[in-house]
């Protein structure tokens, strides 16, 4: 568990930086090792979107001309709540009134549920804001933006590449000015997917001090064998239901769809309320045609399964290349490879190399993580490969890469 300097500064001076940014910084004008550059930085998908999405779109375009409902039309919310039935149980399906509100794109709702949250902890003098590290640049950004302490729990191959929930249940101190914790599962980048045992003990530590757990579930339906267990359904066996809950996601990755910007977040239905609110005054509505068409995308499963099975496929090549090769582990759910290179000198000089040398564009973990108070980072002897491209060329782009880091 790590901790770090934050605040409204950290934003605005570039203390913290996009990724990708950082990438752009460290390749600098280094030229490219090969004509036929692949990069695998950018989680993408580049999969076929629903067949059915511009027809859906076109059905209700006059819709543009109007202001849409900011809480979601009905239409949408109740799609939401079927597919969440079908997935986790009926028990778990969120009440459309509710418990659901559309936004746009998981990365929006993540980043402004930080405001609700810490609101609550308005009698704490410095809340804090907990994450998974690695984590996703939109849970730092919310809690800078609140001002809140980012606390980074170290997901590492000791503890499962999740954090350690015991280890955090010790430090009463923090829990008691907790105002979030952000958890992913299954995790981007390291792919580990938490079991019911573990997300209910999160969620116990989230009531128990009176937080707000936020699970990202962005991946949850890319996944090799076994669904990954849900935070609805863990949360829907329990008396409290979905109190201290908020569950993220989105069509981006499942349906291939990141660039409709059509998202949810569903659970806690005082939460919601109150973020339902914050989002009527300062943030956009999904625009009309949008929330057709994601209706019925959220009712066809069709393309979803055609989804996994092309990522079982490079899933598949990842085998044939990488068994035995920087720690591989075929990946339990989501799109992304987490490749130890720490034998070669850790993974900044691994991703300069790779692009000096093969033309392989991917992304050092230690820009997807912070450096802790002992000085490490948890990303630092990671690459981040996106399988986002065509078999072929994943094959190819991995070919490149045991040749040059062999």
């Amino acid at each position: 568990m790590t901790t770090s300097p934050s605040g409204l500064a950290a934003l605005a001076n570039g203390a913290v930086l996009s990724p990708f940014t950082q990438l752009r910084k460290l390749l600098g004008d280094t030229p490219a090792g090969h004509a036929n550059v692949i990069d695998l930085t950018i989680g993408e998908p580049r999969e076929p979107m629903p067949p059915f999405v511009t027809e859906k779109l076109l059905e209700v375009q006059t819709a543009y001309a109007n202001y849409p409902p900011i809480r979601g039309t009905g239409e949408l919310r109740n799609a939401i709540s079927s597919w969440a039935a079908k997935r986790f149980g009926a028990n778990a399906a969120p009440d459309p009134e509710r418990e659901i509100l559309p936004i746009n794109g998981s990365r929006e709702g993540l980043f402004l549920a930080a405001l609700p949250a810490v609101g609550r902890k308005a009698n704490v003098s410095r809340p804090a804001v907990l994450m998974c590290n690695p984590y996703y640049s939109a849970y730092v950004g919310g809690a800078l933006a609140t001002n809140a302490e980012p606390v980074y729990l170290n997901a590492t191959a000791a503890t499962g590449h999740l954090p350690d929930l015991e280890a955090l249940a010790q430090n009463k101190a923090l829990l008691e000015r907790t105002a979030a914790l952000y958890l992913c599962s299954p995790a981007n980048p390291q792919g580990a997917v938490a079991d019911a045992q573990y997300i209910k003990r999160a969620l116990d530590l989230a009531r128990a001090y009176d937080f707000i757990l936020f699970f990202d579930e962005c991946y949850s339906e890319i996944y090799d064998t076994t669904p990954p267990a849900g935070a609805l359904e863990v949360a829907a066996q329990t008396p409290e239901r979905f109190s201290n809950l908020v569950v993220f996601n989105s069509l981006s990755k499942r349906s291939n769809l990141p660039g409709l910007r059509s998202g949810f977040c569903a659970g806690d239905a005082s939460f919601i309320d109150t973020f339902g609110e914050i989002r009527n005054m300062v943030a956009p509505q999904m625009p009309g045609p949008t929330q057709h068409a994601s209706a019925a995308v959220w009712s066809d499963e069709v393309h979803v399964e055609a989804n996994r099975a092309a990522y079982r496929q490079k899933y598949d090549v990842c085998d044939r290349i990488l068994q035995g090769r920087y720690g591989y582990q075929r990946p339990a759910g989501g799109f992304f490879l987490w490749l130890d290179v720490n034998n070669f000198g850790g993974a900044s000089e691994a991703t300069v190399t790779l692009w000096q040398r093969a033309g392989v564009k991917v992304l050092p973990g230690a820009f997807l993580a912070q450096a802790g108070c002992d000085g490490t980072n948890p990303g630092a002897d990671y690459l981040r490969l996106a399988l986002v491209r065509d078999p072929a060329t994943v094959g190819e782009a991995l070919e490149r890469l045991v040749v040059v880091l062999a």
